[in-house]
């Protein structure tokens, strides 16, 4: 395959890019394609850089996809669930229950006892009436169930690249409140108080804010614990593990997290019997770089002096959510391979600009405007750092084309492909 640009992958230099022709020629376009070795790398880089003993829980609102799920089971990795569907694909993909966190601000009292009938041991709540909601349930199936307060500190993170707390907001109870009424938050018969949980940022752009969110963290835990009266087994930290999304991904060198982190932990909770353990959460770290997303370019056409490629993948496969807050919108960067045989492009100085767009009836559907690249009709269009927030985080709904084809490789194989939704139109029967 000619013209795919770089061929050997920046921070793998053994690993050459998948042969997109071939792919394409088997599948068709577009297609999500997901490397599970991507993951392995990304689960062994996050836990090597964790202080001894932690346990990460893999998000998976980031991407529910069966292979990526099992793949991280199979790395005794547990899970961050917010529904009773999430909960069902974690299981189903060999989470195991005692290893699965389920969280989210709000809880039906029958999502939280299909949750409890399934084998859900383990829930974040981010009120006093939610916390009633776990109660109430557990009591009423007569199965016992741990509780973490998930905290609203009064200081959010320093760098978020999306605040979830710290500010006035529907995630985690005030420390105010639980500095105020402590005894709304005792443990109580069949519904115990397990620990603490955070997350004041998401995509947290360096590993020293990272760093100073996480032992900030501690240092309120352990306030709060005093006034609770709480010898907590477990302490979530939450996540904000950074990733580029759907541009050239950037090494971050995460090992100043653990010495940082233990530091604040052994000042806090220092050694000995009855000290909680240290949780974790990542979603688009660990399966961010493990994704692709390979479009066709259906029509290359002029109007009133501009360049149109018109794509068979928009904002319904890419991009409908930004990569979850985004603002401005995220502009894909991509790469391009040419069916064998065809010339490569110009040098980048002489490439002329063009509008890269979707199939949607709608202008809003555009990836780049005055993009500098020379695409023809047959060109495949190639987005990386795409495995997070892609395509259960867009508008696949939305006119109703056909959903990508999601394949799965392993050492350069195919070992799974499935179709999310609208597998074939009935005009295809």
């Amino acid at each position: 395959m000619t013209s795919l640009t770089p061929p050997v992958e920046q921070g793998s230099p053994e690993r050459t890019a998948p042969d997109w022709d071939s792919l394409t020629a088997a599948y068709g376009s577009p297609l999500y394609v997901y490397e599970l070795a991507r993951v392995r790398e990304a689960f062994e880089e996050l836990a090597g850089a964790l202080p001894t003993g932690s346990g990460v829980l893999y998000s998976l609102k980031a991407n529910p996809h069966p292979a990526m799920v099992a793949e991280l089971a199979r790395l005794d990795c547990g899970a961050e669930v917010s529904s009773r569907s999430e909960l069902a694909a974690a299981l189903a993909a060999g989470m195991s229950p005692d290893n699965v966190v389920y969280t989210g601000p709000g809880r039906s009292r029958a999502q939280t006892e299909t949750a409890i009938k399934a084998g859900a041991r383990l829930f974040s709540v981010d009120s006093a009436g939610q916390l009633a909601v776990v109660r109430e349930s557990a009591a009423r199936l007569g199965c016992p169930v741990e509780v973490l307060l998930r905290v609203n500190p009064e200081q959010g993170a320093l760098e978020p690249g999306l605040a979830m707390t710290g500010v006035p907001s529907q995630f985690g109870i005030d420390a105010e409140q639980l500095f105020a009424r402590p005894e709304k938050f005792a443990s109580t018969d069949g519904c115990e108080i397990a620990g603490l949980h955070f997350y004041l940022g998401s995509n947290v752009p360096t590993v020293a804010a990272l760093a100073r969110q996480f032992t900030d963290s501690l240092a309120l835990s352990a306030r709060i614990c005093r006034v609770l009266g709480l010898r907590p087994r477990l302490l979530d930290l939450g996540g904000g593990f950074p990733r580029t999304y759907a541009k050239q991904d950037e090494d971050l060198d995460l090992s100043g997290i653990g010495p940082a982190v233990q530091e604040a932990f052994d000042l806090h909770y220092p050694a000995g019997p009855g000290r909680p353990r240290l949780l974790f959460e990542s979603g688009r770290y660990l399966v961010g770089a493990a994704g692709w997303l390979v479009a066709e370019v259906l029509d290359v056409k002029e109007s009133k002096g501009k360049r149109f490629a018109v794509l068979d993948s928009g904002i319904n496969h890419l991009g409908g959510m930004t990569g979850l807050g985004r603002i401005p919108r995220v502009q894909p960067e991509f790469l391009v391979a040419r069916p064998p045989g065809t010339a490569g492009p110009r040098a980048t100085g002489g490439l002329p600009r063009i509008d890269v767009v979707g199939p949607l009836c709608t202008p809003l559907d555009f990836w780049c405007r005055g993009k500098q690249a020379e695409l023809a009709v047959g060109d495949h269009v190639v987005v990386p750092n795409v495995g997070a927030y892609g395509l259960t985080a867009s508008l696949f709904a939305f006119l109703g084309h056909d959903c990508p084809t999601e394949l799965v490789l392993d050492h350069g194989a195919v070992v799974g492909s499935s179709v999310l939704l609208y597998e074939r139109s009935p005009l295809d029967a």
